[in-house]
């Protein structure tokens, strides 16, 4: 009750407030007509009484008039045309009626002058009402620029005009407010876009954030490569600005769908400087269809991302086995919202446990076996030898045993580039691996065995960003090892896509590397998160070198450069040939290995250097 009678008081001021300005605008109009007629000289004393004795009988009928046309009611906010057309015909239906009765009464007054009234009066009434429009878009084009969100846009392509027409056809939508464009193009400096200037190229994204007070940067190139973002990411972050970038995808965006839709924040995987991997997605989904797939260490990073893209595919059923349940629970749940109709198993069980694990194979048969369960840990490997040996070696001997005996297609091995030439145990205990992969290759008639080899992974658990985000969140200090220590890497999605393209391309006995371009530097890597986080690399956030850890390499060994390469069609992927080595003795040793990791004695690793020639052990104390 309070609130409506407030809001009847309201519109009743309104009202007393608009009859008020009317007759105010009534009495100055028939002055300055009858003062303008005279040219503001001399007014014969008959005009200028007749001019304002009968204001209040004008009065009255300017108030009938104007309640006719509803010029009190109507709502002047929202005022256009119509409103600016009933002004008018209310004036001029008013001045006819005026001189009418006038004339009729004989009230001497000139011709001329209910011409300049009717205008003075149109004016002035049209004024006061559409000012209250005029003033509040005044004060909301101040109050958006106040809130809106300066925009740069670097690209000056097809993506930068899609965007400008979308914020400026959904202005309720969006507040960003497109002030400057960048491009490399040198032609285009100086030429506008949509009545944007396009202002330099990258070398001016600074300059052009401070001349134009640019809160957001929006990379508009999706057809730009990796490196490219790399460098432009490289400047643009200096300017400490929200940054957002238009993916691939938006290339072949249809007429309907939306590009700021497909904006998304930069994320690190932008900027390391090589573009993505690229498999043959058909070839794969096709090899997997309506088969049996078993993913042992399902529940890691690894493993889990396996079994995405193995579920997108339409497996006939596919087989979670990991020894962490939390992992494994975490998978399973998201991949039973995601793929209702999809036919999982979840089980809990180490891969050190052969009976757990052949009681697997005896119940579900699985065609195809991805073993992704392992230690992967080289700093804590090296204190726990024994442990990377029962997981590691043993895990893989019993799923590759079993699945000999129970007929899979094919196994493939989630390997590592640690185990080229190794200098740490978890590296050697992963060349084990891949030596027992190409001996039961050679020895089984059933399976064929390939094992997939790549570098870090981006995001993994574990992995060096992710310790970097945390070490930012709680305040730095970031810890880098070594000024020059470099790593190749990879984004988990592409370590999965190669390994599901080596499971295409198996022929039994391969060793698959992937390409991946340049090493990046860790002190660069480190320098661009902290500033990816918006801070300053020593000033907000200290980055700390603690020295190689026990069996940490300076320099990760290339891939490609393994003797005996050869290309598979997709360009990146290659295949190394196996090192002849005696399977007969290697089996032997293996099992005498085994034996003694289960004893837990220290001297484990100078026995992994006897089978992985290659191994260097590394005899240095942990600091």
């Amino acid at each position: 009750m309070v609130k409506n009678s407030s809001f009847l008081n309201s519109k009743l001021n309104k009202i007393i407030l608009f009859l008020l300005v009317d007759i105010l605008s009534l009495i100055a109009a028939s002055l300055l007509a009858v003062w303008l007629r005279f040219d503001f000289g001399s007014v014969p004393e008959l005009y200028f009484l007749n001019s304002y004795q009968y204001l209040i009988i004008d009065g009255f009928i300017l108030v009938f008039i104007f309640s006719l046309f509803r010029l009190y009611t109507s709502v002047w906010k929202y005022a256009s045309i119509t409103e600016l057309l009933n002004v008018f015909m209310a004036c001029f239906l008013f001045e006819t009626t005026t001189f009418t009765y006038k004339s009729f009464f004989d009230i001497k007054l000139p011709r001329s002058y209910f011409i300049i009234q009717f205008l003075v009066l149109f004016i002035l009434v049209t004024g006061f009402r559409f000012s209250y429009r005029i003033l509040r878009s005044i004060v909301t084009q101040i109050e958006e620029k106040s809130k809106s969100v300066n925009t740069m846009i670097i690209g000056a392509g097809s993506a930068c005009r899609l965007i400008i027409d979308e914020i400026n056809n959904n202005k309720a939508d969006f507040n960003n407010r497109i002030r400057c464009i960048i491009d490399d193009d040198k032609q285009k400096k100086g030429t506008f876009i949509k009545g944007v200037p396009v202002v330099g190229d990258r070398n001016d994204i600074i300059k052009a954030c401070n001349k134009y007070a640019i809160n957001e940067i929006i990379i508009a190139i999706p057809s730009a490569s990796k490196s490219k973002i790399a460098l432009i990411y490289e400047e643009a972050q200096q300017s400490k600005c929200n940054i957002k970038i238009v993916p691939k995808l938006a290339k072949s965006m249809g007429d309907n769908e939306s590009i700021l839709g497909t904006l998304r924040p930069i994320s690190y995987e932008d900027f390391l400087g090589r573009d993505q991997i690229v498999v043959d997605n058909e070839e794969i989904e096709n090899s997997l269809f309506n088969k049996v797939c078993l993913v042992t260490g399902g529940g890691g990073s690894i493993g889990s991302e396996l079994c995405r893209q193995i579920a997108k595919a339409n497996p006939r059923k596919l087989i979670i086995f990991d020894i962490y349940e939390n992992n494994a629970y975490d998978i399973q749940q998201e991949l039973v919202r995601k793929y209702p109709n999809l036919d999982l198993e979840t089980i809990i069980g180490s891969v050190r446990d052969y009976d757990r694990l052949e009681k697997v194979f005896i119940e579900y048969h699985p065609e195809i076996v991805f073993h992704a369960a392992a230690h992967k840990h080289v700093p804590l490997m090296e204190v726990s030898p024994n442990e990377a040996i029962k997981n590691n070696c043993l895990g893989t001997l019993n799923t590759a045993k079993l699945s000999d005996i129970y007929k899979v297609k094919k196994f493939v091995l989630v390997s590592t580039d640690k185990a080229v030439r190794p200098t740490n145990i978890m590296g050697a205990s992963k060349r084990i691996c891949e030596m027992i992969i190409q001996t039961m290759d050679k020895k089984s008639k059933n399976t064929d065995y390939v094992a997939v080899r790549f570098g870090n992974v981006l995001g993994s658990n574990g992995s060096v960003i992710p310790l970097f985000l945390k070490q930012i969140e709680s305040g730095g200090p970031v810890t880098v090892t070594d000024k020059e220590i470099t790593r190749f890497f990879m984004t988990i999605p592409e370590a999965v896509s190669l390994i599901l393209q080596a499971s295409v391309y198996a022929k039994g006995g391969e060793i698959f590397v992937l390409d991946m371009g340049k090493p990046v530097k860790i002190y660069e890597l480190a320098k661009q998160i902290i500033r990816y986080k918006g801070f300053e690399p020593d000033v907000d956030i200290d980055i700390k070198i603690t020295g190689l850890r026990p069996g940490e390499k300076l320099y990760e060994e290339r891939l490609m450069d393994e003797e005996g390469l050869k290309k598979t069609p997709n360009k990146l992927i290659s295949i190394g040939q196996p090192i002849k080595f005696d399977e007969d003795k290697f089996l032997k040793d293996l099992d005498s290995l085994i034996k003694e990791s289960y004893k837990n004695e220290g001297n484990i690793k100078d026995k992994v250097a006897k089978i992985v020639t290659t191994y260097t052990v590394d005899k240095r104390e942990k600091k």
